[in-house]
């Protein structure tokens, strides 16, 4: 049996896992489900997909709520989601694929690819319009822009009005000519360009565009088969609509996705943007999770060392950084994941083994919206946790 043929039956198998997950016993409602339908009965929330996995199986599936409010539309397992910065997590797996073919090391300075950085300065003083430039302790290492303490700005003043109208190689070149925040390696700092600035490096090495090594590398060969950049017309039909708390703060008003540039589907004015550009659904995002949790194997295929892995999800912002964040993943004491901007979350729970996915599209929660995550991680560890 092959890998591949492996990894289509581990597939089927999740598949059915699923749809056999997704309805209640009796007709009841789930504890994730009934922990969730109270937000969205107060308008505080418009609606979520929510998931439950293990490293070998799908454990519950559930849906509250609308995709679409006004329409009455109700949230489906396959409600695609913009999951925004959750793309730096898998851009960061598909930049340790370079590293475990030693095509890259992450202690290498970040202009032995990009030579554009070559004479980087940083700012050492700023007073009104005047700005006081020096070099740098070092230049940027590699290991420093996936983990947001290169001392790159958040993104450079180029990137308007969306941050995804420049071609990947521009944007790095708008970050290479930006002085330095801050002294590499000394703080953190989120930073859309570090993870840019990666992904840029995977075109250079591996000599094809970012977008397909991420299709033909990882999203293929796992079966994402809702994962992209650019949602086809038939997928934009099934993303959420997106929503954001009304002018009184007491109930939501749909809203679009500030940060993106519209039709979605749109690829001449569209780039890719790898720390925050990715749709996909809750099952896509899982499997994803799974593969990490399971040391970089699922289906009988390996696609990331174990070593690989314990360097995304393990602190690598250094003992003086008080904040914890991996290679791509934030890091707490026994959870690895990464949120989006609208609110989408993934968690790997190493305590219990456990992964959530909370799959929603929210710019924010009136009311006690917030709180609904929580309420679905809790009632989820309730449900499964051993």
């Amino acid at each position: 049996m092959t890998n591949r043929f492996s990894r289509r039956s581990f597939l089927a198998a999740l598949s059915l896992t699923v749809f056999a997950l997704t309805p209640s016993r009796g007709g009841e409602p789930s504890r994730m489900a009934a922990a969730l339908q109270p937000f969205v009965d107060s308008h505080s929330l418009a609606g979520a997909v929510t998931l439950v996995a293990s490293s070998n199986n799908i454990l519950g599936v559930n849906c509250v709520g609308y995709a679409d409010v006004g329409a009455k539309k109700a949230m489906q397992p396959d409600t695609m989601f913009w999951i925004a910065s959750q793309s730096k997590s898998m851009t960061a797996a598909a930049f340790m694929m370079l590293v475990d073919a030693g095509k890259v090391s992450v202690d290498d300075p970040v202009e032995k690819y990009l030579p554009e950085f070559k004479g980087q300065m940083l700012i050492a003083a700023q007073s009104g319009e005047k700005t006081v430039l020096q070099k740098p302790s070092h230049a940027i290492l590699v290991r420093e822009v996936l983990s947001h303490t290169s001392g790159l700005p958040f993104k450079s003043r180029v990137e308007e009005p969306t941050l995804d109208g420049l071609p990947l190689r521009e944007a790095v070149m708008s970050y290479a000519l930006s002085p330095l925040q801050f002294e590499p390696g000394t703080k953190y700092q989120y930073a859309n360009a570090g993870i840019n600035t990666a992904a840029r490096i995977i075109e250079v090495v591996a000599g094809m565009p970012y977008e397909e090594f991420m299709e033909e590398r990882l999203f293929k060969p796992l079966g994402m088969k809702d994962t992209t950049f650019w949602p086809t017309e038939k997928q934009v039909r099934r993303i959420a609509k997106s929503y954001q708390p009304n002018a009184a703060k007491n109930g939501l008003e749909e809203t679009k996705i500030g940060q993106l540039h519209y039709p979605l589907s749109d690829h001449t004015v569209r780039f890719p943007m790898p720390a925050g550009g990715l749709f996909s659904t809750a099952e896509d995002v899982a499997t994803f999770c799974q593969m990490i949790l399971r040391g970089g194997e699922i289906g009988g295929q390996r696609y990331l060392s174990e070593n690989a892995v314990k360097m995304m999800t393990n602190k690598q912002t250094g003992d003086a950084v008080k904040d914890s964040y991996g290679f791509g993943w934030a890091v707490g004491p026994n959870w690895t994941g990464h949120g989006g901007a609208e609110s989408t979350n993934m968690e790997i729970n190493r305590q219990s083994g456990l992964i959530f996915v909370f799959m929603v599209q929210h710019d924010g929660f009136p009311n006690d919206g917030g709180r609904s995550r929580d309420a679905f991680t809790q009632a989820a560890i309730a449900q499964f946790a051993k």
